[in-house]
């Protein structure tokens, strides 16, 4: 259970790590142009898509969908509360500068981009048969198959 924990919080920290990065990246290298910004933002939460579909191909090869599921939906609950309340405070900003539309347009984009991300890895393993279910059925077939089928006299 501890490992559990343990993956869940290196990939929480992972996520909000991005988001540190990319806030750093824009306030040192673009502080004021909003084209930039915006820019590195869609390249964060495209990083942060990949990183999870990564997760999700991985994850998913050697788990069953419920159960790491519920460790990346975590993992993704702990880093959108980071990222919105702890990394403006890195950059020297204020969580609620920007009113409570930015505040939960960050929290939207954020979710959506995670969810496609972690959507997209499970069905490329889905679409390879790779996942979990997949390999067990197909494990179920051959063990089947192999079998002559007894003969029952009465």
């Amino acid at each position: 259970m501890a490992q559990r924990w343990r993956a869940v919080g290196v990939l929480a920290i992972a996520l909000f790590a991005v988001n540190v990065v990319a806030r750093l990246i824009i306030r040192l290298g673009f502080d004021g142009d909003d084209s930039a910004a915006d820019r590195v933002s869609l390249g964060m939460f495209v990083v942060i898509g990949l990183i999870l579909a990564g997760v999700a191909f991985v994850w998913g090869e050697r788990r069953p969908l419920a159960e790491w599921a519920s460790d990346v939906a975590a993992a993704i609950g702990i880093a959108v509360g980071l990222t919105v309340l702890i990394g403006p405070l890195s950059v020297g900003q204020n969580p609620f500068a920007g009113g409570g539309s930015t505040f939960f347009a960050q929290i939207g984009l954020y979710l959506v981009a995670t969810t496609v991300g972690t959507m997209l890895g499970y069905l490329l393993l889905v679409t390879l048969g790779r996942d979990h279910r997949s390999r067990n059925l197909q494990r179920f077939a051959e063990s089947t198959a192999t079998k002559p089928r007894r003969v029952v006299r009465r």
